[in-house]
């Protein structure tokens, strides 16, 4: 077994393998950029070894410098996750040449799986069933819209090389093809070093259900089942469980057989992942395989109780797996959810910035994968990814809302993140009947934004945490000002019962309190006049997370306060809550609204923080509506800034290859357009 291993990576699953090595009693060393100093990665290795500037070309994506750090820090191995070199076969050779161990699979395996085109012909001589599409990489246009021709519209557009969504492009006519392919190959480059793509007919609204498989250097080869990863923004997947909805026993043995066949049919070596789609009719088709650990692998973990990291490190020792197929048993069910910095408000742009405050959600049956803590630096250099919470449970539905009350405790501060959306997700009724698809996100949060009514139960909780909160808050001073009270002969008779009007968005609700012994922690709420039976902790003067028991049931509450303002989250629900007396509630609606202010919005402002990579326009061009204008990457993906409408440019303020932040302006437009605010 190894004594040492660099792991090449970053994030949270650089700390979840080091956690594995510790177990395993083998030293870790943590390779880390400008940017990553004091990373939550590099403190928990052994031993810490500096690869250079921020950027992934000047420090992760750096071979020789990673090899020469493994060589002079004397690694034997090296465990490079996923993402960066994890799927680079010219790197995993280089480590074998320099005499360490890639845990992973062969040069050759990669290299063959890694081309998306050469996998699919591999899957079409193994019998594994694939989508119809070119069997050749491309790189002119022409030849794309030969192949659409042949195939039918709509297409899918897929470099060869990589994964993750980058460079994928749906294109439905075919005047719209020279520019998918531009774009593609554009960000192909950039993300693989790699511009050819291929296309495929594109499957509307299929499942996305992939298997994980593990092979030996001794002809061993299993599955372990698989995982259902449907719901996606932009091709990225957000929640991931196993086992599928849509699976059947008869269906699951058939698709691991395939798996495995194609893993054997290449000769594969170490974890890897067969991806397929799901059509309606039940049919499944080969995707691509990832050749690498996938993000979503502790779900199979929770329901294996395997430890994927260590049968990767095994494996590559040299040690035959320890199972066979018919050892492998599967036990309840897991979901996982990504927690990224990012704001689905705002179309899931990144978010950048310092973690300010930061807390976990526990439990047994709660499992929270991590690279942050308060003080860490999210950049717009690396994947926008944060953390993984798993949960697990005896049946779908407790997993699920498992994983819902661990999301209600997760307190992240400092930068936007999707844990509010993702819970919004899990609390779908389409999610809770298991009617997904990788259309599920488009359909039912355009914008990131839910077309359903939250529940009334939600809004009650959350009006009723807040109104709890302002109420203990208000006695609090109610105490202080007793002395004084007393001293001028003040009298300060308590009340039954304590009413308030509670305004959240568009509605006001009316709230009563009632405790009927002051010493207790227990109190009868009315909403609307529901009535709720209440137990509250031992209050503090500002809490931010909350618990409450509620109807015999506890629940979750992320608050922040800002005068007589509470901001509550509870559920994937997000509201600003301010709070009155019946009276205090009368008087506001005899206030006048002051005449809103009229604004211009002749600029175009930067919606997230990124590098331009592409100005499509220039000073006096006319442009229109939606037209994409400039072209950002942060966070390793590529995003268009549209025009907000028909207009002139007069100026351009920027250039390719330079910094912008959000908010900045990107170009200015002849014609100023008034809105109202």
């Amino acid at each position: 077994m190894f004594k040492k291993i660099l792991v090449s990576n970053r994030g949270e699953i650089a700390v979840r393998i080091m956690k594995t090595c510790r177990r395993m009693a083998i030293r870790t060393a943590a390779a880390y950029s400008d940017v990553d100093a004091q990373s939550l990665h590099r403190t928990q290795a052994d031993e810490a070894l500096y690869l250079g500037r921020a950027k992934s070309q000047e420090s992760y994506l750096r071979m020789e410098r990673i090899l020469e750090l493994a060589l002079s820090s004397h690694c034997e191995a090296i465990h490079p996750g996923y993402g960066f070199l994890s799927e680079n076969a010219d790197f995993a050779r280089l480590t074998q040449e320099a005499g360490l161990v890639f845990i992973g699979p062969s040069p050759s395996a990669i290299t063959t799986l890694g081309d998306k085109v050469a996998s699919k012909n591999l899957a079409r001589e193994a019998g594994v069933p694939v989508v119809p599409g070119s069997t050749l990489p491309l790189s002119r246009p022409e030849d794309v819209v030969s192949v659409a021709e042949q195939i039918g519209t709509p297409i899918l557009l897929k470099p060869v090389h990589g994964g993750g969504g980058k460079g994928m492009r749906i294109v439905s006519r075919m005047e719209e093809v020279e520019q998918a392919v531009t774009a593609s190959q554009r960000e192909a480059r950039k993300a693989f070093g790699n511009d050819q793509v291929f296309v495929e007919r594109y499957i509307p609204n299929p499942r996305h259900v992939e298997v994980q498989v593990l092979a030996d250097h001794h002809g061993n080869i299993i599955h372990l089942g698989e995982r259902e990863c449907s719901i996606q923004r932009r091709y990225q997947k957000i929640i991931e469980e196993t086992p599928s909805t849509a699976v059947e026993d008869s269906l699951r043995r058939e698709m691991g057989r395939m798996a495995c066949l194609l893993a054997r049919e290449a000769g594969y070596t170490n974890a890897g992942t067969v991806e397929f789609i799901l059509d309606r009719d039940g049919k499944f088709y080969f995707l691509e395989m990832n050749t690498r650990l996938q993000v979503e692998h502790p779900v199979t973990e929770m329901v294996t109780s395997l430890d994927l990291v260590e049968l990767q490190i095994r494996i590559a020792s040299g040690e035959p797996l320890p199972l066979k197929q018919q050892d492998v048993t599967f036990r309840g069910w897991a979901i996982e959810v990504r927690v990224c910095a990012e704001d689905p408000e705002r179309g899931f742009v990144p978010s950048t910035g310092m973690i300010t405050r930061y807390y976990e959600p526990r439990g047994p049956c709660i499992r929270v994968d991590s690279g942050i803590e308060a003080g860490s630096i999210v950049s717009s250099y690396y994947d926008s990814l944060l953390a993984k919470v798993v949960a697990w449970g005896n049946d779908r539905e407790e997993a699920r809302t498992t994983l819902i009350d661990g999301l209600n405790g997760y307190h992240i501060e400092g930068v936007k993140t999707n844990v509010s959306f993702a819970n919004a997700v899990l609390m779908h009724p389409a999610f809770v009947k298991g009617d997904l698809s990788t259309g599920f996100i488009e359909e039912h949060f355009p914008g990131g934004q839910g077309k359903l009514k939250p529940p009334a139960p939600c809004l009650h909780f959350m009006a009723l945490a807040a109104t709890l909160v302002y109420h203990n808050r208000q006695n609090l001073v109610r105490a202080s000002l007793r002395p004084m009270a007393a001293q001028v002969g003040g009298v300060s008779p308590s009340k039954p019962r304590y009413e308030y009007v509670v305004q959240g968005g568009d509605e006001a609700l009316e709230l009563k309190l009632q405790q009927a012994d002051p010493a207790s922690r227990n109190w009868e709420v009315w909403v609307d006049g529901h009535l709720y039976h209440v137990t509250t902790p031992q209050f503090e003067f500002y809490r931010r997370r909350l618990k409450l028991e509620i109807d015999g049931k506890f629940h979750r509450f992320l608050l922040q306060y800002s005068g007589n303002f509470i901001w509550a989250t509870f559920s994937g629900i997000g509201r600003t809550f301010e709070i009155y007396t019946p009276l205090e509630w009368r008087l506001t609606r005899f206030v006048p609204t002051p005449l809103k202010e009229k604004a211009t919005d002749n600029f175009l402002p930067c919606p997230m923080p990124g590098i331009i990579v592409d100005v499509q326009v220039q000073a006096g061009e006319r442009v229109y509506r939606g037209q994409p204008l400039v072209i950002i990457e942060s966070m390793k993906m590529e995003s268009g800034v549209a025009s907000p409408y028909d207009a002139v440019v007069e100026k351009v303020l920027v250039q390719k290859g330079q910094t912008v932040d959000t908010g900045e302006t990107l170009l200015v437009f002849k014609h100023s357009r008034s809105r109202t605010v």
